[in-house]
């Protein structure tokens, strides 16, 4: 493998609308995201991931961009964008921006003049369609609820948004159109990005007949995303934006990928591949529910377990994959995937090493490293998210009563990962002077950055020693490069797994379970490298026996001979 900038960096995410506000709006802003750098320094983290910060009328928390060229002033300017770059710069970090291509904002320049005209050049930036009898021209839902189609206003034609109304996707089949992509994106490369990360790529590519596909719900109508699996083409598109953009600046690209087609990961990651790297989503798809979040099912351990360990042998053999336990899209991992016994700073602790130690890019979401959980809602008004109202009536319209829709989205909304960030114990936990745009988790005073500062114990001071070892001179070698290999499978509640090359083989085992697990060794241990219970494991090696006890909640990462 041809060995990159970016392999053995790890990754943070920043939600800018929640992250630090420093002029009292309720909304986090660039010099909040500027005066934090040290702090994430500190953390270990080389790469910042910004979801979009450019000028946009928020339907869809900024991912409807109005000018591709403009901060949103809720953000800040131009100007300091430009010292965040500097200023990450001089700490040896960099900085990535979403990338969202596949739709613009109605607001769009571009998209006015389409409705100016439509029936002159901008509407072939656009998909106008004509309606079929008085219908839409398809029976296709967008991903928000809905019809895909909405009129175009004085005329009997139709244009196609796979999100909401207010975000009409892109014809990327428009050459005029792609160039003008190009052009952007190689401005922003040009100005000291590092590269992007890459919002629903997958869905560029149409069907252009846009057929009608059998219907999957009681309004009769078809999830957009089966014309997205349906149809082929899209490596073309993916090809002729790597060659004009990416490629010659050497950018680190992230994708966000679903719908990908049987053994077409290597086309994706592989050596040569469309991106540097994409989210393995694996683990979250375990609570898709059929018809919604009503039915989402809770996550079982032994099946996320088994979707993992497949994932990394799977993606192991084409390329690096990016791997998360949250985003801004999902709900806590703290509070999806620990057993409500485990959601302590033990099973904090144990979760992030799991994760961050796997092969991969390693991706920390805003909060993650103090261990922020999902909030308690009351109402549906009390959520923001476009996407939590659609599924609230979607659990109404099922017969769910108003308390189980509302837990439903409780436990599934992207809200919670979007609530304000805990620094303090302070008023509003120190995000704002002002009125939080969202409002701020109730646990803030049991959970935040300054408390965990001060303990040498916290997930906080856990997560430096974590990354810190990830990073180390010493092992770095083996847990960027090193091969995945499941351990201990036949286990009921251990997750465990080594990272193996010519010169170390490491050991990650945690125990998942209420009670104590105990396993034989399969190679002596040479020593603890890492443990969130200090002195059981320093217990254990005093002792050196044949057999790993691991007491709940514990993980442990060994060098074994």
């Amino acid at each position: 493998m041809k060995r990159k900038w970016w392999h053995d960096k790890v990754a943070y995410q920043i939600y800018p609308k929640s992250f630090l506000d420093t002029n009292g709006d309720g909304i986090g802003d660039l010099r909040g995201i500027i005066s934090k750098l040290d702090y994430l320094k500190e953390l270990g983290v080389d790469i910042i991931w910004l979801s979009p910060i450019y000028k946009s009328p928020f339907v869809d928390q900024g991912y409807d961009i109005a000018d591709y060229y403009a901060i949103a002033e809720e953000f800040g300017t131009m100007e300091e964008f430009d010292e965040l770059l500097a200023e990450a710069k001089k700490r040896n970090m960099y900085i990535i921006m979403d990338l969202v291509i596949n739709h613009c904002s109605d607001k769009h320049e571009w998209f006015r003049k389409a409705l100016a005209d439509p029936d002159g050049e901008y509407a072939d930036y656009f998909y106008f369609r004509k309606g079929k009898n008085g219908n839409p021209p398809s029976n296709y839902r967008s991903y928000f609820g809905g019809s895909c189609w909405e009129p175009v206003p004085g005329t009997d034609k139709y244009y196609f948004h796979m999100f909401a109304k207010e975000q009409p996707d892109l014809n990327w089949e428009n050459p005029k159109l792609r160039q003008e992509l190009y052009n952007m994106v190689n401005w922003w490369l040009e100005k000291g990005l590092a590269g992007f990360r890459i919002d629903a790529i997958i869905n560029i590519k149409k069907n252009l007949e846009f057929p009608d596909f059998e219907p999957d719900g009681t309004d009769g109508m078809a999830g957009c995303w089966k014309m997205v699996e349906s149809v082929d083409g899209v490596g073309e598109f993916l090809e002729d934006l790597k060659k004009n953009t990416f490629q010659k600046h050497d950018a680190f690209t992230v994708a966000e990928v679903f719908n990908m087609k049987e053994g077409e990961l290597p086309q994706f990651i592989g050596e040569d591949g469309h991106f540097s790297t994409i989210f393995d989503f694996s683990a979250h798809s375990l609570s898709d529910g059929e018809h919604g979040w009503y039915d989402a099912p809770q996550v079982d351990f032994k099946k996320w377990r088994e979707t993992v360990l497949n994932s990394q042998l799977e993606v192991q053999k084409s390329g690096f994959e990016a791997n998360i336990i949250e985003n801004h899209d999902e709900p806590r991992g703290a509070s999806r995937f620990l057993p409500e016994y485990a959601r302590t700073p033990a099973g904090t602790k144990m979760l992030g090493t799991v994760s961050i130690l796997l092969r991969g890019i390693p991706f920390i979401y805003q909060g993650q490293e103090i261990g922020m959980q999902n909030a308690v809602w009351n109402s549906i008004e009390e959520y923001d998210d476009i996407s939590t109202k659609d599924q609230y009536h979607i659990a109404r319209e099922a017969g769910l009563s108003d308390e189980e829709a509302l837990e439903v989205c409780g436990r599934m909304s992207r809200d919670n990962a979007r609530t304000p960030v805990q620094w303090s114990d302070k008023e509003n936990a120190g995000f704002t002077t002002g009125t939080p745009w969202l409002k701020v988790n109730s646990n803030y005073k049991e959970i935040n950055v300054e408390s965990q500062e001060k303990d040498a114990d916290s997930v906080l001071n856990y997560y430096r020693k974590l990354v810190a070892l990830r990073k180390s001179a010493e092992y770095r070698e083996v847990f960027t490069y090193g091969e995945f290999a499941p351990a201990y499978e036949n286990t009921e509640t251990i997750m465990a797994y080594y990272r193996v090359d010519e010169n170390k083989r490491m050991l990650v085992a945690a125990n998942f379970g209420k009670e104590v697990a105990e396993v034989k060794l399969e190679y002596p241990v040479k020593r603890v490298v890492l443990s969130n219970q200090e002195s059981a494991a320093k217990e254990k090696m005093q002792k050196p026996e044949q057999t790993l006890k691991l007491v709940s909640c514990e993980v442990i990462v060994l060098e074994c001979e």
